[in-house]
This record gives structure tokens, sequence and C-alpha cells, in this order.
């Protein structure tokens, strides 16, 4: 029996970025479930603040090369990847000069959120998968954490819903209560049907804030976590009303066999770990 394969998309992991709840969780359950006997792969957008002669990033060349187009524009794919020493565990990183190299995360100095920051998700949300197809890894799972994963799910049931690698995949969507205010550009769902999406595929984005991207994610989820102890209202009414899969919070110190059960009843269901 082959072991089960989670792949983790996380908008940030420590020590890469600072600790947070969020960055906390992305760097150590994937250690714990690898460590449980699963087999991983793990993912993050490589931000320009993040110092690749510290951390020892180097580009993996036969993965890079790709290009994909987002607004009819083509960007190169660069891909890149590091150990973390104490963990065993490597962590690939999604980069393109245009969105990644500035030295900042987000938003700039002053808090304000970058205006591209809708095309920065599309771009890592497709980077990741089609870096996936290039390693020829189909995953069982595929556990998005933060919001700058919101589109991902949406991409494996509609863009990528005929491709062997993702077609049996459960996708698992972690909502947590760091977002932002305001709403990204507005010209998102126009990037978006570029790709072929529709308007009701894209209903939730009327008003691409942060509550509206985690309830696209949940629609196009086969199941949630709440990956914080208090999420803002209108998520938890999304969450509540959410009629699959679901995981409460749990103590992030004490989470690796929770989640490694919830895993194996999605893939139970899946068939992934029968005999």
């Amino acid at each position: 029996m082959k072991k089960p394969r989670v792949l983790y998309v996380s908008q940030e992991i420590t020590p890469f970025l600072p600790k947070s709840e969020l960055s906390e969780v992305s760097r150590n359950l994937p250690q714990g479930i690898h460590e449980k006997g699963k087999e991983i792969r793990v993912f993050m957008p490589k931000y320009g603040s993040i110092n690749e002669r510290r951390h020892q990033l180097h580009e993996v060349i036969r993965l890079s090369g790709m290009n994909l187009v987002v607004n009819d524009t083509d960007h190169p794919l660069i891909i890149k990847v590091a150990s973390i020493p104490t963990a065993r565990m490597q962590v690939y990183f999604i980069d393109n000069e245009n969105y990644f190299q500035r030295k900042a995360v987000l938003s700039d100095k002053s808090g304000k959120y970058f205006k591209d920051n809708d095309e920065r998700s599309i771009f890592f949300c497709r980077g990741v998968l089609e870096t996936v197809r290039k390693l020829g890894w189909a995953p069982d799972i595929i556990h998005c954490h933060g919001w700058f994963t919101s589109l991902l799910p949406l991409y494996v049931k509609k863009f990528y819903n005929d491709d062997p690698h993702f077609a049996d995949s459960k996708v698992v969507f972690s909502a947590y209560n760091k977002g932002f205010t305001g709403s990204l550009n507005s010209g998102i769902i126009e990037k978006l049907k570029f790709d072929g999406f529709t308007d009701k595929d894209l209903s939730e984005l009327t008003d691409p804030n942060f509550e509206n991207l985690t309830k696209l994610a949940l629609k196009y989820s086969d199941a949630v976590v709440e990956g914080s102890k208090e999420l803002p209202e209108e998520i938890t009414k999304a969450v509540n009303s959410f009629d699959k899969a679901k995981l409460s919070y749990c103590d992030p110190a004490n989470c690796v066999k929770t989640y490694g059960e919830f895993y194996d009843e999605i893939l139970e269901e899946n068939s992934v770990l029968a005999d």
C-alpha cells in the first residue's frame, strides 16, 4: 500500500517569515504528519523579504522554466527550494521577478496592500499546481493555509479537474482570522475569466474581500478546518453552514494527531487507505 500524499500550500511558514499562528502551524503540521508515515510536499511564495542566503534557497532548474499566463501576460515561473534541517523537511518556493522580488510580503511599509495581490495569488496558486504536475506527484490531500491560497480549491476543482494528478485529490481549507481590510483589485474576476471561469463560478467575488475569498475557498473545498480559535463573524457563519467534513479548532501544540485522524477519515471515504 502506497503512503498517502499530502500537499501543503501556505501563504507563510516560519522560519522563513516571522512566527504567527498560521506560519507555525504550516511549519509544524507537515513535519508531524510526515513523521506519522505520510508523504508530504510543502509550498509557499518566495517573498522578497526572505533572505535567500541565510536560509540557503537555491533554484530547482529542472522545475523552473515554465511560463504562466496571468491577465493575458506571460510570467516566468521560478521554483526554489530550501531545507529546514531540524525537521528534515524541504519547502518549495514559487518565485517571479515581477510578483515576488519586492522587499515585502503582502503590503508596503505603510501597511497598504499591494494593488496586484490578486494577480500574485493567481500566479502562486497556479504555480504550485503546475510544479506538482511537473514533479509527477499526485496528492491525495491538498491542505491550504491562509487567504492567499483561497483560489487554489477553485483551480483544482474547475481548471485542473480533468488532470490525473488532481482527479482524486481532496481539498482541505484552513480558515484563519489573519485577513485584510478592504478588497482586492476588482479586476480579479476578469483575470479569472481569462482562465475559463464563469460568473457562476465566481459569484462569491462580486466584492473580492477577505470574507468572500474565504467563502469561495469553502465552496470548492472538500473539508474545512477552523485554523483560529476565533474567526470573523461572517467566516464563522460560512464555516458553520459548511455541509462537508469539518474540523473544529485544536491547540496547535497538540494538533498533529487530530489532523492525522481527520485526514484518514477523508482518505477512507476516498478509498485511499483501503487495502
